[in-house]
């Protein structure tokens, strides 16, 4: 479903991003050729903070001359890339381990640049201080297969562990049942999870951090949230690929630059309820990673990890040769250097 704003919400959407200088489209954009089409569907999360570059990214899309922008709610499960693939939107963003997963199943999923670094926390019970030993032990997140599942997955195989053997998971699939709250209660030894979960752990002075994908390598070297596009839509709107990856990428720097303004916005459109979760969750998350890492790093990184462990049969080359494309980011990195 389209989200409709009302005037008063448009205007103050355009002046934050007027305030941050987003709204000029650079001259260059003359150059790239003729714009396809005007229509991009993106997919909306309810609830999500780090994904506040493509949640707010409607002015920035327009500017960028698509006058025909819908939203579409995003899966319960947390496959955002697979909705992409499955040709339900044209773009998402989705942790880098999931869009490998889409496309090892053979979704038509293009990774086009990576957007941020980090936002997931694991915290633990006292007396648990490390991953590896979380063998045995119940781990808590919101969705089994959504992103904090498949952050984990990847986290215990790096360290040694089994994740289909040597974790029991306990997930949110069951709306009787709260991880979050179980964990509270200590009835779970463990619980990983992205804003505003961990802002409110910690308000609640609930267990300790154990791993912070933010600051810990070697996580904190690669990027957590990446821009995926639908493949046919790729091939065929090159122009308009290029125009949503700045859209988004113009989104980031806004996050970087005025994250209480963000958070003021995330409030107002009904994303989070609580501001200052949000401001502390945006003003953590490197949102400036994206022009020094390299998205190619990353999809190599997280296909290693899913390959040894039987998650994926593709190699990371075949995923990178297939179904990634930065020529859009590298001309932006040179365009977007201010």
């Amino acid at each position: 479903m389209p989200i409709i704003q009302t005037r008063r919400r448009f205007i103050s959407s355009v002046a934050l991003a007027s305030a941050a200088g987003l709204l000029h489209v650079p001259r260059v954009a003359a150059a790239e050729g003729a714009f396809e089409t005007p229509t991009v569907r993106m997919v909306r999360y309810p609830g999500a903070i780090c994904v506040a570059p493509q949640n707010l990214s409607e002015e920035l899309l327009r500017a960028e001359r698509f006058t025909d922008v819908h939203y579409v709610d995003a899966w319960p499960t947390g496959e955002y890339a697979a909705q992409v693939a499955k040709g339900e939107a044209d773009f998402a963003l989705d942790f880098a381990a999931k869009a490998v997963q889409a496309i090892d199943n053979g979704g038509a999923v293009t990774a086009l640049g990576g957007v941020h670094v980090g936002c997931y926390e694991l915290f633990a019970k006292d007396e648990i201080h490390s991953i590896a030993v979380l063998k045995g032990r119940t781990v808590g997140l919101s969705i089994l297969g959504a992103n904090p599942h498949a952050f984990l997955i990847a986290m215990a195989a790096h360290v040694g562990l089994d994740p289909r053997q040597d974790i029991r998971w306990v997930t949110s699939t069951d709306p009787s049942i709260k991880p979050l709250e179980l964990f509270a209660e200590g009835k779970i030894d463990a619980f990983l999870g992205g804003p505003p979960e961990p802002q409110e752990l910690r308000a609640r002075h609930i267990g300790h951090v154990i791993f912070n994908s933010t600051v810990d390598r070697p996580w904190s070297q690669y990027f957590c949230c990446m821009l995926v596009g639908n493949g046919d839509y790729v091939r065929k709107y090159p122009v308009a690929t290029k125009r949503v990856l700045r859209a988004i990428l113009k989104g980031a720097d806004l996050c970087a630059s005025e994250p209480a303004r963000v958070a003021q916005r995330l409030v107002d459109r009904g994303f989070t309820d609580r501001y200052d979760y949000a401001v502390d969750a945006l003003s953590g998350i490197p949102y400036g990673a994206w022009r020094e890492y390299d998205p190619e790093d990353t999809i190599r990184f997280y296909a290693l990890r899913l390959r040894d462990v039987g998650f994926i049969k593709s190699t990371p080359q075949k995923i990178i040769a297939e179904n990634t494309d930065w020529r859009f980011l590298n001309e932006l990195k040179r365009e977007l250097k201010g």
